[in-house]
Order: C-alpha cells, then structure tokens, then sequence
C-alpha cells in the first residue's frame, strides 16, 4: 500500500495528514509552529514540529514512524521553502518529497482542480495563483514593512495611526481610539504606541487588534468603515495581479479565500464584489483546509485525484 503525506507547517500549528491511494486518511498529527529553520531556535522548532505532528499522525493510522515511507510527501512551509528542504529530507523517509510555500498548498486545497487564485489574508497577505498550463504566479506577501496589505497586522496599524491622529487633532474623530485604548490597557495613543512598539506586543498579538476595527466599521464609525473598505480593495488588487499574469481577460478562474481576516462579513462582501466585477471570477470559500490542500498536491504529484474521505 503507498502512502501520502500532507503538512501544513505554519507559525501557529503543524498539521500532518497520512493518506492511501484512495485518498482516505489515515492518521491526523498536530504540533506546535514551525519557525523559519535559521532563526535562532528556529531549525530545533522545527524539528520539533515536524516530528511531532507525522509521528501523532502515524500512531493514529498503526504506523511505526521510525520506519514508514511515502510515495510523496509535501509540506507547505509558513516563510518559505528554501531553507528547509534539506532537513525535512533527513528527517523522513520518501521517494519524492515536496517543500513548496503555504500558498501553494492552499491553492492545492482551494478550488477542486487545484488551479485558480487564493488571497490569504492572516497576519500578512498574499495572492498565489497556478493556471491549467501549470504557470504560476503571486503578489504580495512581501513583509509588514513593505508589503502584507489588507492582512491583520496592517488593518490594526492603521487603526492606531487614526486613533493617534484623533487624539493629536489632526484626523477625524473615531471609536477607534477608545476602543485601542482599552483593549492595550493604555492612557493614552501615545502611551499605546510605546506599547506597540515594545516585545511584549510582536506582531501576532498586534494583527489581533483588527476584529475591533471590524466591530467599530460594523457600528458605523467612518474610519474604521475606511480601513476595512481599504483592505478589501487591496486584497482584490493582489487577486486581480495575479489574474492578469496568468489568464486572459475573460477566461474563466476561480478566486478562494484563506484566512481570518475573512471573517469579516464587510470586507469578505466587499473582496467578492470587486473580483467577480471581472468577467469569468467565480469567488468562494476554500474547499478545504491547508492540511488536506498539502495531501491533495502529494497525490497530484503523483498523477492521482482522489476524493479524500476520513
């Protein structure tokens, strides 16, 4: 019996998946997250991660995970493939391995081909597409400093520059301020900034301000309806690059969203009226998660489309 391994190794969790070639699945593992490899503790953690999740995975499907071996395993790696290759391929046992970035495997899980566009909206941002030539394509997903428009991290900073602005009288008035104030446990803007510029506040802990700027632009506040319209258009904007370097105007794609920034009944509207303005966009939920887009594109490696079933 061949085996399939599917993980999505993230910064929150790693998730292994093992499937046969019927695509039903085995054994489900989970770990903790997988950090960049050359980061300090980095390549430990991931290890770590790595072990832990295939290992939960394969005492789930009766496997000894010592000694078991995949036709094909793939790993969607959160901050890219390059350096992790290597060590993945020390660590398990396969004849074709597969170390692609998160992106891809979203896609891979997305849409029932595995072909169209993903937007991930999380802490940051990213639109990756792959057509049915097998041409892919992205835009974004460049950083907070210089890209990651329209994810968590940017919708909460300029949350706080407009409350900064409020208080200093040179923005308008918003909800926003009161509402950033209480949830840092801050006097004032300025005793939050200092805050927010300190290591007690890493970007995770700051992207999960957003949801109140979500819930004020619900309540009707002008600035935080602003920001979130705002995130909407730039995430529409990185689907639509993509669109335009992999498709003709009016081919046919499919668009799915990722990510929590999607929670957001505003802006997830908003995001789905501008792309399907284009002609041929269909926009819709993923059909299915990281985990189980990372099995799915082990078995297409493999030249097999398998329906997955628990």
């Amino acid at each position: 019996m061949k085996l399939f391994l599917g993980v999505d190794g993230g910064q929150s969790a790693t998730t292994a998946l093992i499937g046969d070639e019927s695509g039903r699945i085995l054994g489900r593992g989970t770990a903790g997250p997988c950090n960049h490899a050359a980061a300090g503790e980095g390549r430990a953690k991931l290890e770590r991660a790595v072990r832990g999740s295939v290992a939960e995975a394969c005492r789930e499907a009766g496997l000894d995970a010592d000694t078991v071996r995949f036709a094909v395993a793939c790993f969607g790696m959160s901050g890219g493939p390059e350096d992790k290759r290597e060590i993945l391929a020390a660590m398990l046992r396969a004849d074709r391995l597969l170390v692609a970035t998160d992106a891809v495997t979203a896609l891979a899980g997305a849409t029932a081909s595995g072909q169209g566009i993903v937007t991930i909206a999380g802490t940051g941002s990213i639109a990756f597409g792959r057509n049915a030539a097998g041409r892919e394509a992205r835009a974004g997903g460049w950083g907070y400093i210089f890209g990651d428009e329209g994810g968590a991290f940017d919708i909460a900073r300029q949350a706080a520059r407009a409350a900064l602005r409020a208080e200093e009288g040179w923005g308008p008035p918003t909800s926003l301020l009161e509402a950033l104030l209480e949830a840092t446990g801050s006097a004032s803007a300025n005793d939050m900034l200092h805050r927010l510029y300190g290591d007690e506040w890493p970007r995770p802990r700051v992207a999960a301000l957003a949801p109140l700027v979500d819930r004020a632009a619900a309540d009707g506040d002008r600035v935080a309806q602003r920001i979130m319209d705002g995130a909407a258009i730039q995430l529409a904007m990185l689907a639509g690059a993509v669109r335009g370097q992999l498709w003709q105007p009016g081919e046919s794609v499919d668009v799915a969203f990722v990510g929590g920034v999607f929670r957001s009944d505003l802006l997830r509207e908003k995001f789905r009226l501008l792309v399907e303005m284009e002609p041929g966009v269909r926009c819709a939920a993923p059909l299915h998660g990281p985990e189980r887009g990372a099995l799915l594109e082990a078995y297409r490696q493999a030249g097999l489309n398998p329906q997955l079933r628990a």
